[in-house]
């Protein structure tokens, strides 16, 4: 029993790590505001564990030292006004030093003005079309061929041997790096909720209302992400990916996009 219980354990660590890297910590992400949402995540946790030890270290220390076997007798008050305004002055002073840079964090990721750019983010199922606007691009973006085909029942492609995996589309999106890309994000159908770690961004996609976010990536590179609302049968099956490349990569990009809509206007 114990056996077969370990050998279990060892064979979903062994497919864990091959299906994708583990990760304990949320990731620092490549925009200011996301190191910004890290810091503050990394504040919390440390705080939590300077109580923790302090909360912790008091029990263990006052169960060893008023034990009943070294002949230590209960108190007989029955509580004390001055420990607790000490234990309530102190979680409101914590509380308080928390909060300021939060609300100043939030307060950031909420202004969207003056963009070089935006997007309109339209959630279907299951993929995600994006519109340029002032651009006249336009695309739909879906699961990666190479996905669709491994994750079909029966399919003789290894999912292990798909590089990304159910994390790959077939048309990314392109946004130039350094830029303040506005997204506008709606649905066209059910809930469903544009997420990218990397982004520090995850916005709902909801029929008949248009969420607003905004991000500036600071590093060139890939970045992918998901739905993360269940929104059917294909949930797991919408991936987001996104494209940082150099202004002038990215300036021919829009120019191929926007000659091709052209001749397909034709």
């Amino acid at each position: 029993m114990i056996r077969n219980l370990i050998l279990s354990l060892l064979g979903l660590t062994a497919v864990g790590t091959a299906k994708a890297e583990w990760a304990l910590n949320m990731p620092k992400g490549v925009t200011d505001l996301s190191q910004e949402t890290y810091d503050l995540h990394m504040m919390g946790f440390w705080w939590c564990v300077g109580i923790g030890a302090i909360v912790f270290g008091v029990m263990i220390y006052s169960l060893f030292k008023h034990r009943k076997s070294s002949g230590v007798e209960p108190a007989k008050f029955s509580h004390s006004t001055t420990a607790e305004v000490i234990w309530t002055a102190i979680p409101v002073v914590i509380l308080v030093l928390m909060a300021v840079p939060t609300a100043e964090t939030m307060v950031k990721l909420e202004d969207s003005r003056d963009p070089d750019m935006s997007i309109v983010v339209t959630g279907y199922q299951w993929k995600w079309h994006y519109k340029y606007q002032d651009t006249g691009v336009a695309f739909y973006s879906s699961l990666a061929q190479s996905s669709l085909e491994a994750r079909r029942k029966g399919a003789e492609t290894d999912p292990f041997a798909v590089p990304n995996y159910l994390l790959d589309v077939d048309n990314p999106v392109v946004v130039p790096r350094g830029a303040k890309v506005r997204l506008l994000v709606t649905s066209n159908d059910v809930i469903h909720s544009w997420w990218v770690p990397d982004l520090a961004i995850k916005k709902d996609a909801i029929p008949g209302i248009v969420n607003e976010t905004w991000f500036k990536a600071n590093e060139i590179g890939t970045y992918r992400g998901q739905c993360t609302e269940l929104c059917g049968k294909d949930h797991g099956y919408m991936p987001v990916v996104v494209e940082v490349v150099e202004p002038e990569a990215y300036e021919a990009w829009l120019q191929s996009r926007t000659e091709n809509a052209a001749v397909a206007a034709n």
